[in-house]
């Protein structure tokens, strides 16, 4: 830790600069220190460790050696580890820049927030300078919990869905990344840099239709982000998303020759070709009233373009995967739906659920008509 002496020697020092606007910087920052203004000074520092003239490892850790150590303790914990983020960053050791955020942890423990933060940050290292993985997964599965049991939204959240994002997009693990990106978006989208929408949204999209067991595709179709992708080159995957949000068979064939020249989905074609007919299956169920959901075997293999045969099985892994609730009546070669999974709707889906309302609406009023009825005649009598 620095002493006061040293403290007011290097401060003097800086102040010599021929900067004009920079030394005035160094004369309010001492000030600061000088009347024990803790809070302004943080929000100082947090901004002034980005100035152009302290971008390297050696200026960024003589201001933390000779200055900010000497009341490091004195200060907001998460303030702390927002300015010494900006100088982990510069540490040109990245085993170095992982050991100076262990022992920073200590001077933080006070504080549950600026732990998470500091093992964020040490996660983002191990992703993206050592290539540790397994270190990665680690601090992944420590923070999951202690995060969704922390009651309400922290600042940390955002960085640690960016953090899991990246790391399942590394490992190929697409469904994770797909839940962990929208979690980031939903937390941190308006500090998202905007140049960088469209290319978020394009690997979301591909995570959504590659992704196992992700079926609630609407969520990312009524997503901001998604316009992002209108006018570039990668504008046709919200029309393939859209397809398959609405188990859109016919479009997602004539599609073929676009999507099929993304590698990752041409190796997957008959995965999609797979989850477009359960999605095809849920939106039948889906557009059917509640009482008109007895669907023929015929009927599916219409829509899903499956041969005959193989209804049956589709079926099985609708019900199997918990998309779907119903019974198979192998006799009539028909299945009897009692539910769909929920899932966030498009504008079309919502004007087919209002249809429907409007249809149990009309059936209640009937109901209600048929009842005055009745009991008016049992009253005669």
């Amino acid at each position: 830790m620095a002493s006061g002496q040293n403290v007011s020697a290097y401060l003097a020092t800086q102040k010599k600069t021929p900067n004009k606007e920079l030394a005035a910087e160094w004369t309010q920052i001492e000030d600061l220190y000088n009347e024990k203004l803790w809070n302004e000074l943080t929000i100082k520092l947090t901004k002034f460790v980005r100035h152009e003239s302290l971008q390297n490892e050696d200026d960024l850790l003589k201001l933390y050696q000779n200055f900010i150590s000497s009341f490091e303790t004195k200060i907001n914990p998460y303030g702390l580890v927002e300015i010494l983020e900006v100088v982990v960053d510069h540490i040109s050791d990245k085993n170095e820049a992982v050991q100076f955020l262990e022992k920073l942890k200590e001077k933080v423990k006070i504080c549950e927030e600026a732990i998470w933060y500091i093992k964020v940050l040490q996660g983002n290292i191990y992703l993206d300078h050592l290539n540790d993985l397994d270190n990665v997964k680690k601090i992944i599965l420590e923070l999951k919990e202690v995060l969704e049991e922390a009651g309400n939204v922290t600042p940390v959240h955002g960085k640690y869905y960016m953090l899991a994002s990246q790391y399942y997009k590394r490992v190929g693990q697409h469904a994770d990344y797909y839940r962990c990106g929208l979690q980031f978006l939903g937390c941190s989208m308006d500090e998202y840099p905007r140049d960088q929408w469209a290319q978020q949204a394009f690997f979301l999209g591909l995570a959504a239709l590659l992704g196992e067991g992700i079926y609630n595709i609407g969520e990312l179709l009524t997503h901001p982000i998604i316009e992002s992708l209108s006018g570039t080159e990668n504008e046709w995957l919200v029309e393939l998303l859209k397809a398959f949000n609405a188990g859109d068979i016919t479009k997602f064939m004539a599609m073929k020759p676009t999507w099929s020249k993304i590698p990752d989905l041409a190796a997957q074609e008959l995965k999609l070709r797979q989850k477009i007919s359960l999605l095809c299956l849920m939106e039948m169920t889906f557009k059917r009233p509640a009482n008109k959901r007895s669907i023929s075997f015929e009927e599916i293999a219409t829509e899903t373009k499956l041969p005959l045969k193989e209804v049956e099985l589709l079926i099985m892994k609708a019900l199997a995967q918990g998309l779907v609730r119903g019974a198979i009546d192998q006799v009539a070669g028909v299945v009897n739906m009692s539910w769909v999974q929920p899932r966030v709707l498009d504008k079309t889906q919502v004007i087919t659920m209002a249809s429907t309302l409007d249809t149990w609406m009309q059936s209640i009023t009937s109901m209600e008509q048929l009842m005055e009825a009745r009991a008016g005649e049992i009253l005669i009598n």
